[in-house]
């Protein structure tokens, strides 16, 4: 792949990004949280708000490894279903790394 197309691909992701973050804070965030959605689901199943974000990850790469599983048999998804998974899959590790520095934020401030 010549590097003009791979920074297209690029761009367009980066934009992607921008746009679903931004249309879902108002779905899943409360008040000014962005994060309140993986905090309900830890204190809900009694984990770490970390393993509620690391949850919904998982559902989106199985989801990957099971259309790439389909290449192999000669099934093809569209370019738009690609995209929108692999664009799942990256939002949540976002959201897990504004997770994970929070997470680290607080501890310092409390530590002693």
């Amino acid at each position: 792949m010549k590097d003009v197309r791979f920074q297209e691909i690029l761009e367009r992701r980066i934009e992607l990004i921008r746009n679903v973050l931004g249309k879902k804070a108002a779905e899943y965030a409360r008040g000014d949280d962005r994060l309140h959605n993986f905090k309900r689901v830890a204190r809900v199943k009694g984990c770490t708000t970390e393993d509620a974000c690391i949850d919904g990850f998982c559902k989106h790469l199985v989801s990957i490894l099971d259309t790439v599983d389909d290449v192999a048999k000669g099934v093809y998804a569209k370019t738009e279903l690609w995209e929108e998974k692999i664009g799942d899959a990256i939002n949540y590790l976002i959201l897990l790394e504004a997770i994970v520095k929070e997470d680290s934020s607080e501890r310092e401030n409390n530590a002693r």
